[in-house]
């Protein structure tokens, strides 16, 4: 093979490789299955708190306004390095404790969404990284 043609089976390798180690990243972050336009406010008990990667996740059950039973929602956060860039720690939610949430909710219907920001018992607020976007409501 000459020279040429053998760089260039390179640099079709390396773009081959390059193209579908991508490709996971790409289709992994979307924000489309939630609605951002019409953000929701949840208050309750934390049942599940998982620190780990690709995303934290906080099973809550929120407070319903009709004083039926609490609902669980599933709340997709960043991963726990962006969470500790912007001043998140592993052990700031326990299980147990009252919390309050904007999430942008699921378009599904289905009870869970994506977090905006998390207000803590002792009144410290967190917000979920720049990727997520900021709180519309407060």
């Amino acid at each position: 093979m000459k020279a040429p043609r053998k760089i260039g089976v390179v640099w079709a390798s390396l773009a081959a490789v390059a193209v579908t180690a991508a490709w996971p990243a790409l289709a992994h972050h979307s924000f489309a299955m939630f609605d951002h336009d019409h953000q929701i406010k949840l208050k309750g008990t934390v049942k599940y708190f998982q620190w780990t990667n690709p995303h934290v996740y906080i099973l809550l059950a929120a407070n319903q306004p009709s004083g039926a039973p609490p609902k669980n929602y599933t709340i997709e956060c960043a991963s726990p390095g962006i969470l500790d860039r912007v001043g998140w720690k592993w052990n700031m939610i326990k299980v147990g404790d009252t919390i309050t949430t904007i999430i942008a909710p699921l378009r599904s219907g289905q009870a869970g969404g994506l977090l905006k920001e998390v207000t803590l018992a002792d009144g410290r607020s967190f917000n979920n990284g720049l990727a997520a976007g900021k709180a519309s409501i407060h």
